[in-house]
Order: structure tokens, then sequence, then C-alpha cells
């Protein structure tokens, strides 16, 4: 199943993406795409229903994230050997985690406005694990038995403030707008094997980023595993898996006002976001408050 929601921020309604690719309402089905609905006993409640019986919904509507309940928005670092060789940093032996704040997260065609103090904005397209059930101390044998299923991931960075402000990932990563989710909650039964997806990202239609998950450092059963052991993992949480390379940081080029920029996992759907400026007022008390002026 593609479970999504639509509608204005704030206000989103449950549906789904039907076979044909037609957005059908789930209101009156569901409150809401919550872990409640992605829980193994919920998706089995949700494929007794005929979607040809459920109602279509008209237009183009704005997709939000498609579900809610997201406790934690995990990351991990370096997970492609190239994307770490471009990087100049070594081959991690041990996945490297960080956080982005849940803050961050839109919709996956949302603006992505600058951060008024940013001077290097990044891209990086990603799959997106959301966890099904309670995963506490498991083995990577049974790892993937508590994912609920897959989505496409965009994470920003800020390279600026990940390298040049403390080092510190988490404040890099976790800007207002910087977690773009979607269009889709994939569920896990429609994703077989996520060691075989391909991945990849233009800006302003050139290819930046291409990439499979096959290459993947730690594969999202490992991940899934190695993150419950410090950890315990609950129905929403979202883990973002690595990024394969071709990043702006590698090429020396970044995000700027008016750039557009598309990206995709295979099978779970793509995304579009312009770049805009922040407001005049707003990009000056920045600079003011962090002495850049």
């Amino acid at each position: 199943m593609k479970l999504v929601r639509y509608g204005r921020n704030g206000r989103e309604q449950p549906g789904l993406i039907d076979a044909e690719g037609r957005l059908r309402s789930l209101q009156g089905v569901v409150d809401d795409i919550g872990p409640q609905v992605y829980a193994p006993a919920g998706q089995r409640a949700l494929r007794r229903l005929d979607p040809a019986t459920l109602p279509l919904v008209r237009g183009r509507p704005r997709l939000g994230v498609p579900f809610v309940g997201i406790g934690k928005f995990i990351a991990i670092g370096l997970n492609y050997r190239d994307h770490a060789e471009e990087a100049g940093l070594a081959i991690p032996t041990e996945p490297v985690v960080f956080n982005k704040w849940t803050t961050c997260l839109s919709g996956p065609h949302d603006p992505i406005t600058l951060p008024p103090h940013s001077t290097r904005m990044d891209w990086e397209v990603e799959l997106g694990v959301v966890i099904g059930t309670r995963a506490r101390y498991v083995g990577v044998a049974d790892a993937l038995r508590h994912v609920g299923g897959y989505c496409t991931v965009h994470d920003v960075s800020e390279r600026q403030f990940q390298f040049d402000r403390g080092t510190q990932w988490d404040k890099s990563k976790g800007l207002d707008g910087f977690g773009p989710v979607g269009p889709w909650l994939v569920t896990a039964d429609e994703v077989p094997d996520p060691q075989a997806l391909d991945l990849q990202l233009d800006v302003n239609g050139e290819r930046m980023q291409s990439g499979h998950t096959s290459r993947m450092i730690f594969s999202v059963a490992q991940i899934v595993s190695y993150l419950s052991h410090f950890m315990t993992l609950l129905p929403g949480d979202l883990i973002a898996t690595g990024t394969p390379p071709g990043v702006g940081m590698a090429r020396q080029r970044y995000l700027r006002a008016g750039d557009v920029v598309e990206l995709e996992v295979g099978g779970l759907g793509r995304q579009r976001q312009t770049i805009v400026a922040p407001g005049d007022r707003v990009a000056a008390d920045a600079r003011a408050l962090l002495r850049l002026d």
C-alpha cells in the first residue's frame, strides 16, 4: 500500500494511492496515518478494503508528510563508501548516528526556505525506514520484521554549521524544512528487498546523485539492529539511511534561492522542492545574532 496525507499544512487528511496511481480518501476509515495504521494489525485491516470503494480525491492537493507519530528522526552518516571517500572522511567501522529534529519535517513538495545565516546548503537523497513495531536489542536476522514501511527522504544539510561551527552534525541537519518526507509511506510488504533500490537527485534538471542501496556499508537490517541496542525504537520512528555520492560539498556547489531539487527512491515516489530566500528582516536579525556581519 502507498499511504499518504493530503491537504493544507496542519490540516492533512488520510488517503492512499490506488493501483492506477489515483489518490483516494481514507476519511471515516482511519483518523490519520499513524502507527496504528502502519503497524501489522492496521495494515491487515486496510488490506481488507477494496480501494475502488473509497472516494476519489479531486484535483491535485498538497501532500504532507505521509504519516504521523514520528517520535525520533534518526539519520546515518557516511553509509556509502564512495560518499565517505568524496567527503575525505574515514570509512566508518560502525554506523555514524545523528539526529534530525522533528521540527524539520515537511511535505515532499513544500518549498525550502534558506536559513538566513546559510552559506553552504546541501542536498542528500536517502532511503527512509519507518519502524512499525517496537524494537529493542533485536538481531540482524529479525530486524526487518520491525519495519512498517519505507519512504523517500531529503536530508538537507548546512555544511558551514556542520564543519565550521563546532563540527556538530545535529545542528546542521535539523533546521526548519530540512527534512522533506514522502510523497508516500510504502508498506514493507511492497519492498521485499530494501537493498535493491535506485536513488537519484537532480538540481535544476542536472543529475547530481545516482546510487543504489546495495552499495550501503551497513544494510537496513544492520542499522535497525544496531540502533535497537542503543535506544528503543518505537512505531513511527524514522531512520534516514545515508546518501550516495554527488553531494554539493564534493562539487563545491551549494543551493541558492530559485534552485529546484528533484529526487526519488525507486518505487517510493518523487519529491520536488524550490529553494526560496528568507525575508530581509529575518536575515539581518539572524546575521547580527550570530555575528556574521
